[in-house]
C-alpha cells in the first residue's frame, strides 16, 4: 500500500509526509476528504502543525487520496490500531520483548509466541513495525512477566531475528 501511495505523490515530499502520518496514525478520509480518528474529525490545521506543515499540504493530500479510487477505498476503511501498551507496560506491572529481524522472515511472531508460551506466559499484546513506513522495524511483544534467559536465547536463534531487547 505505501510504496503505491509513495508513487502517487513522489513529486510532492509534504504530501508524502501527511500521508505517511495517516497511515502510521490510522486516520481515516471520509466524506469528501475529512481527516478523521475512528469517528472523530480532525483539523487540517492542527495536523499541519503537529507534521510542519502548511494546511492547505493537508488538505489536498486529504483531497488526493480522496479522488483517487484505489486510495480512497483503503483510507475510508483505515481505523487506529488501538493503544500502544508498550510504552506504558512497566506501569501496567507487563515486561516489553523487541525482537529485531529482517522485515520479510516468516514465522517469527508464531515462533516467537510459541516459545513464551511454553513457559505459560500470556501475550498482552504483539505489535510489528511496518518495514516501508518503519528504518528499524520490530516486533514488540508485550508479557505477563518475564520469560527465562533461556527462552531469550531460544528467541535469538528463530531464523531471521538479528537481535533482542527486553526491558
Amino acid at each position: 500500500m505505501w510504496r503505491h501511495i509513495s508513487e502517487r505523490l513522489r513529486e510532492y515530499p509534504g504530501r508524502q509526509k501527511v500521508a505517511k502520518a495517516l497511515v502510521e496514525l490510522g486516520l481515516s478520509i471520509r466524506d469528501s476528504s475529512t481527516i478523521c480518528c475512528g469517528g472523530i474529525e480532525l483539523s487540517d490545521v492542527k495536523i499541519a502543525r503537529f507534521l510542519g506543515v502548511d494546511r492547505r499540504t493537508v488538505r489536498e493530500t486529504a483531497e488526493l487520496i480522496y479522488s483517487d479510487p484505489g486510495l480512497r477505498a483503503v483510507f475510508e476503511k483505515t481505523r487506529p490500531a488501538g493503544p500502544f501498551m508498550g510504552d506504558v507496560a512497566k506501569f501496567l506491572g507487563y515486561n516489553v520483548i523487541e525482537i529485531y529481524a529482517d522485515p520479510h522472515a516468516v514465522g517469527i511472531i508464531a515462533r516467537a509466541a510459541a516459545l513464551i508460551s511454553k513457559e505459560n506466559i500470556a501475550i498482552r499484546q504483539a505489535v510489528a513495525d511496518d518495514p516501508d513506513l518503519t528504518p528499524d522495524p520490530k516486533l514488540t511483544l508485550v508479557v505477563e512477566k518475564q520469560p527465562s534467559g533461556i527462552i531469550l536465547q531460544k528467541m535469538l536463534k528463530i531464523p531471521g531475528v538479528l537481535k533482542i531487547s527486553t526491558y
